[in-house]
């Protein structure tokens, strides 16, 4: 299990965010500074202990419909050396207290992330609580209706960000679909689309106090799989 040091980061992740958030087609308040909270999010363990991966909901009050600031899922990965051709996806460097330097990417360009958001879906890989160790986050939902593992491979895929989230396209036409901005399920139990054979639910602290749930990923394998 990856331990959670509490220590400093300079500059720390939610001034990283402030930067990079605006740069995303899925961000909703072009040309506005975001006013970003950390809401919840959870934790994926590395087999070889070596990445950190964290999808974190942030949000923004900047960007409010009605008395409810907008969600967005970001999921990063903190790494201790350059990922190699990922400078696109580089959100930043940061100063670890215990770690050292860090290189912080968006998740959905690293191998490592997507490799294990796949394990949670098909039920291989336990979500962690987010500023916990060795502690599993109960909050989090998944399911995968598929027959053994996921047949596709990402690796050398397609990603693509448009005004909702992020897609991941396998060679072979499989998809993963992050949903960067998210929607609260108005009854609490969200739905995913039509055709998905897995998919990934969590939850965040809304403004007013209580616990929103959302679709965070969705599967779709590749036809006739």
């Amino acid at each position: 299990m990856a331990v959670i040091h509490h220590t400093t980061l300079k500059p720390t992740k939610l001034e990283l965010l402030t930067s990079w958030l605006p740069t995303r087609p899925w961000y909703q308040s072009g040309g506005v500074e975001p006013e970003l909270v950390k809401a919840g999010g959870f934790r994926l363990d590395d087999p070889e202990g070596e990445v950190g991966i964290e999808f974190m909901v942030v949000t923004d009050a900047t960007d409010a419909t009605g008395a409810t600031p907008a969600a967005y899922l970001v999921p990063l990965t903190y790494r201790g050396a350059p990922l190699d051709a990922a400078e696109d996806a580089l959100v930043g460097t940061m100063e670890h207290g215990v770690l050292g330097q860090r290189w912080v990417y968006d998740g959905c360009h690293d191998p490592v992330l997507v490799a294990q958001l796949l394990a949670l879906i098909e039920g291989r890989a336990q979500a962690q609580a987010q500023s916990l160790s060795d502690t599993p986050d109960r909050e989090v939902g998944r399911l995968y209706t598929g027959d053994g593992a996921v047949p596709s491979d990402f690796t050398g895929g397609v990603v693509t960000d448009d005004q909702e989230g992020t897609e991941l396209r396998a060679p072979d036409g499989a998809t993963l679909r992050l949903h960067r901005v998210l929607r609260p399920a108005p009854d609490g139990s969200p739905v995913p689309p039509p055709g998905a054979k897995g998919h990934v639910t969590g939850a965040w602290d809304s403004a007013d106090g209580t616990r929103a749930r959302a679709l965070f990923a969705a599967l779709h394998t590749a036809p006739g799989s």
